[in-house]
């Protein structure tokens, strides 16, 4: 019964450790595998570099799910790397208890390479609402539809069918929705935010300060602390940097105030510097008539463009936002709350006790502040995919019995691909392009 597995000689032993070394020695001089071989590998057919290429560039993404009412977002950065930069700004307050703060933004100063990115991110901002309002309500409009009970939304002539009102009476309805006109703001929707006009010298707003502060897009206030200057939100612009004594912020700068005359601010004019004196009595600076004379020109260039032309444009701002706000948002601080969607742009959260949502009892309302990504900063706002309809369909609603055959996509995008806009390389995974559904008769034939 010694067999192949109960070899005891010392003869047989000898010659499985000879065959043992010599596969050992095959194996290492075997030449490397390629960089790409085993992904090839996966792939049939010939030109699977071309293919590796085009899934490195857009790699498969899903729509992310959401999570549930009582669980908290999930961190953007560790809890532990969170913990040792506490320690290390605490050890280095000890060491050093009155020191200057070097770094902008935290020491009252702007980032130079950042202001230009801002002003992109403000005018992007504002050509996306304008070219939103042509596609929305224009004369070729793109028809939207916003459930009545619940926050769903349907970019498409007819509603969907499928099942996922959460709302008042859903069960009455079998969670059916049920539809009404929507406007922009249920396209793309900006979270507000309270302003700071010191965003280093009082960067909170107390809860007595709940209706004193005014409120803006978090987008809009992020680009004002970046370097945009709004007249409506004035904001302190600093010269020097402030001093941090034992992690309390001390400004040694002379206020503007004391300056000017009491109770009183300097005006602040967005206009150039005056020119020579010959040149000033024939020169009008900052005239309403070339405000004028701009939005004209704008509106003979939106009636020049057709309508698939305006939807890449305005496709083309929404992602040079995003993509400018995380640039910003890597320097500027922004936080949300853990369990609300509500934001604050600045270095702290605000103590106003607004909030509503799991667990507000133990924190008396107030928010359970944390770190802020692009989505919380722009809602995506992810909406069904409706493909396009041959010239003999006859528009049929999306069937609930068909739902995991159709695909997402942000609300922006989505209405921007059905104005004639080319789908971007990073939606044409979560929109399922590739995905053919089959008929209402047939889904239950489908493995």
């Amino acid at each position: 019964m010694q067999g192949v597995l109960g070899v005891r000689s010392g003869a047989s032993r000898a010659l499985l450790v000879v065959l043992f070394t010599q596969q050992i020695v095959a194996r290492a001089e075997l030449p490397p595998l390629p960089v790409g071989a085993g992904t090839r590998w996966l792939h049939s057919g010939g030109g699977g570099r071309e293919h590796d290429e085009e899934d490195d560039a857009a790699p498969y993404a899903d729509v992310p799910r959401p999570g549930r009412r009582w669980e908290r977002k999930p961190w953007v950065t560790p809890m532990k790397v969170l913990i040792r930069r506490a320690k290390e700004e605490r050890q280095a307050r000890q060491e050093n208890p009155c020191r200057v703060l070097e770094h902008p933004p935290d020491n009252g100063l702007l980032v130079p390479h950042l202001v230009e990115v801002a002003h992109r991110v403000n005018t992007a901002r504002e050509r996306l609402l304008h070219g939103l309002t042509k596609l929305v309500e224009g004369e070729n409009a793109i028809p939207v539809k916003r459930c009545r009970f619940c926050p769903e939304v349907h970019v498409g002539h007819v509603g969907h069918e499928i099942r996922t009102c959460e709302g008042r009476d859903s069960g009455a309805r079998n969670s059916l929705h049920v539809w009404r006109p929507g406007t922009v703001r249920d396209v793309v929707g900006f979270p507000y935010c309270y302003h700071l006009f010191d965003r280093v010298g009082k960067p909170r707003v107390v809860h007595k300060e709940k209706y004193d502060v005014p409120r803006l897009p978090a987008i809009l206030e992020l680009c004002i602390q970046a370097g945009v200057n709004v007249e409506r939100y004035p904001t302190k612009r600093r010269t020097r940097p402030v001093y941090s004594i034992e992690g309390r912020i001390v400004d040694f700068e002379p206020d503007e105030a004391d300056n000017s005359e009491a109770g009183t601010l300097p005006e602040q004019t967005d206009c150039s510097p005056l020119p020579s004196p010959e040149l000033q009595s024939s020169t009008v600076i900052c005239s309403p008539s070339t405000d004028a004379s701009n939005e004209q020109d704008k509106e003979e260039e939106d009636e020049e463009m057709t309508a698939p032309e305006l939807a890449t444009r305005t496709l083309q701002s929404w992602l040079d936002m995003r993509s400018g706000a995380a640039r910003l948002m890597k320097k500027y601080s922004v936080h949300t709350c853990g369990y609300c969607p509500e934001v604050q742009v600045g270095p702290k959260g605000h103590k106003v006790r607004m909030c509503k949502a799991t667990k507000h009892q133990q924190r008396d309302g107030q928010h359970a502040w944390q770190e802020a990504t692009v989505d919380d900063l722009v809602r995506p706002n992810y909406v069904w995919h409706v493909v396009a309809a041959d010239p003999g369909d006859d528009g049929s609603p999306l069937a609930n019995e068909l739902k995991r055959y159709y695909g997402k996509a942000p609300a922006v995008v989505e209405l921007c691909v059905q104005a004639g806009a080319p789908v971007p390389a990073a939606f044409r995974s979560m929109m399922r392009l590739d995905v053919v559904p089959p008929a209402r008769d047939e889904y239950d034939l489908v493995a």
